[in-house]
C-alpha cells in the first residue's frame, strides 16, 4: 500500500513539474511568445504626446529647450521609420497570428502584411535553443525578392533581455541597426538601444539609447550619440505631466541641463 502510494505521488509530481516547465517557458500553444512590441519599436511618438495627450499649441511663452529635444526625436524617428518600415510592419502583425510546428521543432507565424500599398509575405521563424530562443524574420514582395532575412535575434526563455540585428534591404543586404533590449516584468521598466553598425560607415557606432525608469520627476531618460559629429543629446521627460529638460552642449553651448515645464515653457531648472 505504500508502494503504491508513493508510485502515485511520484507521478503526480512529475506531471506537476512538466505542466510548470510547459507554461513557464513557451505559449499556450507550445510555441514560444514572441517578445514584446517595444523591444523592437523605439516609441517616438511618445514624446510629443507626453502629460497632455497630444501636442500643445501655447498662446505665448518661450518654448526653445522643448522645441530643440521634439526636433531631435523626430528628426532621427522620421529616419528609422522610413528605413525600418517593412520589418516594423512585419513585427507589429505577427502577434496577430498563430504558429505552426514544423517538423524539426521549429515554430513559423506566416502572414500577410501591407504597408506604403504594398503587400507582403512574411515568415517568422522561432527555434528554442539552449536556454533561450533563436526568431529570424523572413519577408518576400511577389516580383521583387523572396525570403530575404530582414532581421533575426535572440532573447532568453523569460523574453527578459536580447537583441535583434536588422539588414538595411533586399537591394542592400548589409547589417543596419543593432537592437539591444531588457525589461523588468515585475517592475514594469523597460530599455532599448538602437546601434548604427553599417560596416565602415561614418555613423557606426552611433545609438539612440531609450530607457523607462518609472523614476522621479522623470521617468523617460533618451541618449542620442551622434557618431559622426562625436555629440550627445541627453533628454530627460515625464510621460506624466510632460515637464523634462534637454542637454546638448553643441547645440547649447555648455553642459548645462535646460528645462521646461508641463506647458512645455522654458523654466529655470531646479
Amino acid at each position: 500500500m505504500k508502494i503504491l502510494r508513493g508510485k502515485t505521488l511520484l507521478h503526480l509530481f512529475l506531471v506537476l513539474v512538466i505542466a510548470v516547465l510547459t507554461v513557464t517557458g513557451c505559449g499556450a500553444s507550445g510555441a514560444p511568445t514572441i517578445p514584446p512590441v517595444d523591444t523592437f519599436v523605439i516609441p517616438f511618438e511618445d514624446f510629443s504626446n507626453s502629460g497632455t495627450g497630444g501636442l500643445v499649441t501655447l498662446a505665448g511663452g518661450n518654448q526653445s529647450n522643448w522645441d530643440y529635444a521634439a526636433f531631435t526625436v523626430v528628426y532621427w524617428g522620421a529616419i528609422l521609420v522610413t528605413k525600418l518600415a517593412v520589418p516594423v510592419a512585419a513585427f507589429r502583425a505577427s502577434f496577430q497570428h498563430t504558429p505552426v510546428q514544423q517538423d524539426d521543432g521549429s515554430w513559423v507565424w506566416s502572414y500577410s502584411v501591407i504597408t506604403g500599398n504594398a503587400t507582403y509575405t512574411a515568415e517568422l521563424h522561432a527555434q528554442f535553443i539552449t536556454e533561450g530562443v533563436h526568431w529570424a524574420m523572413n519577408i518576400s514582395k511577389e516580383g521583387e525578392y523572396e525570403d530575404f532575412l530582414w532581421y533575426y535575434g535572440e532573447c532568453n526563455l523569460p523574453a527578459t533581455e536580447g537583441f535583434w540585428i536588422l539588414k538595411e534591404s533586399p537591394a542592400d543586404p548589409t547589417d543596419l541597426v543593432g537592437i539591444n533590449w531588457s525589461r523588468n516584468i515585475s517592475a514594469g521598466t523597460h530599455a532599448i538601444r538602437y546601434t548604427n553598425i553599417v560596416p565602415g560607415g561614418p555613423e557606426n557606432g552611433g545609438y539612440i539609447d531609450t530607457q523607462y525608469t518609472k523614476g522621479v520627476p522623470y521617468d523617460h531618460i533618451w541618449d542620442m550619440y551622434n557618431k559622426s559629429g562625436d555629440n550627445h543629446t541627453y533628454i530627460e521627460w515625464s510621460s506624466t505631466t510632460g515637464a523634462g529638460r534637454v542637454k546638448d552642449s553643441k547645440h547649447f553651448g555648455d553642459d548645462n541641463w535646460h528645462c521646461w515645464n508641463s506647458t512645455r515653457t522654458n523654466v529655470t531648472c531646479p
